[in-house]
């Protein structure tokens, strides 16, 4: 477990797992929302975003939250060791980004840029969940149980799988950067 990537719905938990998941593990975490938004919101670039999610993708280690562009996401399930795909309910899904707006208003939510709208944000998340299916589906997990056999891949269905994952999966401090 040395290149991880951490995938599913929006507020599905995976900046909270992938948090975790840094702690145990000692390797740097690079939230994905960070590197495709700018600090209000805004879209970056898609050359500088390329550039750096390349970088990422050729250190020794790494996780990755998020999803991103397609291609950019392809890219890292071949490189990735290590496939995490938080799977929950889609009723969970919307209470999570529902929970995750209303902590929003006192407390930044994890992993979002510094200074995008928590409620532009929200937004964003409940359209994504309603086009998560056409993605998100069968078929998607299909081309997951295809994965080569040199890779692990978790697939996450429930709350009570998220919460003890780490504990579960993950030797502590095992790699380092």
């Amino acid at each position: 477990m040395k290149k991880i990537a951490v995938f599913g719905k929006p507020g599905s938990g995976k900046s909270t797992l992938s948090k975790r998941l840094a702690s145990a593990t000692g390797i740097k975490l690079h939230q994905l929302d960070s590197i495709v938004y700018k600090k209000n919101g805004d879209l970056r670039d898609r050359k500088t975003y390329d550039q750096d999610h390349a970088n990422i993708l050729s250190a020794d280690s790494w996780i990755i939250d998020g999803f991103g562009p397609m291609e950019s996401f392809n890219a890292r399930l071949d490189v990735a060791d290590t496939l995490v795909y938080i799977d929950l309910p889609y009723v969970v899904s919307y209470w999570l980004v529902t929970k995750r707006l209303l902590k929003g208003l006192f407390v930044e939510p994890e992993g979002w840029p510094d200074g995008s709208s928590i409620l532009k944000g929200t937004l964003q998340s409940y359209k994504v969940l309603k086009l998560s299916p056409k993605f998100w589906n069968e078929k998607f997990l299909q081309k997951l149980e295809e994965i080569p056999t040199n890779k692990s891949v978790y697939v996450i269905r429930s709350i009570w799988e998220l919460n003890s994952f780490v504990e579960n999966n993950v030797e502590p401090k095992a790699y380092s950067n």
